[in-house]
């Protein structure tokens, strides 16, 4: 028998097969859609409802919808804005850093997380853009000449900066996400039995057929890809931290911002990764792929990236003390004992407080409580963009102009439609293509061999394509018969 080391536990259980896996992945894709998950689409198309009707009240009679005021220019709507964002973090760097650090852990994860940060991209554009007001003239923020004289917008506005950030990240996640679709999509396209979905899964499949030179240029993008992405993954919430950093208002005119904000998207990007998971593996019985492990591995980041945050919190009031500015340590006594206290003792009991449990094992590998927290950390990370945004700007330098922020309905409506669309977006993600990435779950697959876990490195019933210097996905199985 051959050893096992003890050391790690096997990243899929239950003795899977290359068959196993595939079926079990397919199983929802092909199957008709089940009860539970039509109720869960019909509560999100309800909520995208509000969506667009929120929207068209914004649209038609202009953000005088909104709880804006002359003092507080930025509130819920930037607050949203910068959660989404940071929220689509987690998929990145799970899909580009992990695996440019060859962790074969992320492989049964990374295609949900990604798709989640296309999807919380598309709800955080939806923010920037409402608040422009009348968005049909969105050009003008661009050096254009035109005929309103010598009218050339602010183009080294760092708010800009933010449409080519998020552009480009969004771009470039979109593509890393399609093409670990590939191969899965040439797998159900073998199996689809139906006219429709044979020739939907063949375009999407793009002519897939699983050669060696398919393997080598899939392996060789994703690398390439994953280089590209990995210093998106701090571009891009830094660049969003400079909205922030380099205006000179009190609590926001700080350096420590750049890496505070990162540290935070990965935290609330992994809690809300947690969240999607934990569902996930339950709703499409995928507990053997999805494992204890991973959640472990997930919730130890997530106490990392939140133990930063908490450094951070810190920090910020050690540098208002320090620098003996009466306004900076005015600012940051306000957040803490002012009318938004309240605001601020949920953010640091949400992102600093809670997160500490996670040192317990108990706590760490536990599935409801994990899934307790997950929520927590989300809610803690919107009220630390509420406070930051609010706070620092309803009491500035002339007490004449201070002022309390109140959200209306539509302000509500807007942030609660966008959750209906991530979800919308998600559930028809789930249902029609293959949550979990096959191909690289097939190259990290071990077999139960007599009484342990091993690892065979081939399947004598499959094919497997030629081992290659990278890691995605080496061994991995070209198993695209239509009768597995």
């Amino acid at each position: 028998m051959q050893h096992v080391s003890p050391v790690r536990e096997p990243l899929v259980t239950g003795g899977k097969t290359y068959h196993d896996v595939t079926q079990d992945v397919c199983r929802q894709v092909e199957a008709a859609p089940n009860i539970r998950w039509m109720a869960a689409l019909s509560v999100a198309l309800l909520l995208l409802g509000v969506f667009f009707y929120s929207v068209y009240r914004t649209l038609w009679y202009g953000i005088g919808e909104w709880g804006l005021n002359k003092t507080i220019g930025w509130a819920w709507d930037i607050t949203n804005f910068v959660w989404w964002v940071g929220i689509g973090h987690a998929g990145t760097l799970i899909s580009a850093v992990l695996l440019l650090f060859r962790q074969k852990w992320r492989t049964s994860i990374n295609r949900a997380a990604e798709a989640m940060t296309i999807f919380a991209v598309i709800c955080a554009a939806m923010f920037p853009v409402l608040h422009m007001g009348r968005p049909w003239l969105a050009f003008y923020v661009f050096p254009l000449q035109n005929t309103l004289g010598s009218l050339w917008a602010n183009f080294n506005s760092p708010l800009l900066w933010d449409v080519f950030a998020i552009s480009t990240y969004f771009s470039v996640s979109l593509v890393f996400w399609y093409t670990g679709l590939v191969p899965d999509f040439a797998t159900i396209r073998d199996r689809a039995k139906g006219p429709i979905a044979k020739v939907a899964y063949s375009l999407l499949s793009m002519g897939w057929k699983g050669s060696a030179k398919h393997w080598s240029r899939y392996e060789t993008v994703s690398l390439i890809l994953a280089g590209v992405s990995t210093p998106l993954v701090l571009s891009v919430h830094t660049i969003v931290s400079m909205d922030f950093a380099t205006s000179v208002v009190p609590g926001w005119h700080t350096t420590i911002f750049p890496p505070y904000f990162v540290a935070g998207a990965i935290f609330s990007g992994f809690a809300m990764v947690l969240t999607l998971m934990l569902i996930t593996r339950v709703v499409f019985k995928l507990e053997d792929y999805i494992t204890i492990e991973h959640i472990a591995l997930m919730n130890k980041i997530m106490m990392v990236t939140g133990s930063i945050v908490g450094v951070a919190y810190i920090t910020e009031f050690f540098i208002a003390w320090y620098s003996q500015v009466e306004f900076e340590s005015y600012a940051f006594i306000n957040r803490a004992t002012g009318p938004y206290w309240w605001a601020y003792a949920m953010m640091m009991t949400c992102n600093v407080i809670t997160p500490q449990l996670v040192w317990f094992r108990r706590v760490r590998y536990s599935i409801p409580l994990t899934f307790i927290l997950s929520i927590i950390v989300n809610i803690g990370m919107w009220f630390e963009r509420f406070v930051i945004i609010v706070t620092s700007l309803h009491r500035d330098y002339l007490p004449s102009s201070w002022a309390m922020f109140s959200p209306t309905i539509i302000d509500v409506g807007i942030y609660v439609g966008t959750i209906g669309l991530f979800f919308t977006l998600f559930l028809l993600f789930a249902k029609f293509f293959p949550v979990i990435n096959m191909a690289e779950v097939k190259a990290v697959l071990k077999y139960t061999v007599d009484n342990g876990p091993t690892y065979t490195g081939h399947d004598p019933h499959h094919v497997t394509h030629p081992a290659t210097t990278h890691g995605v996905p080496a061994s991995a199985p070209v198993n695209y018969d239509k009768h597995d």
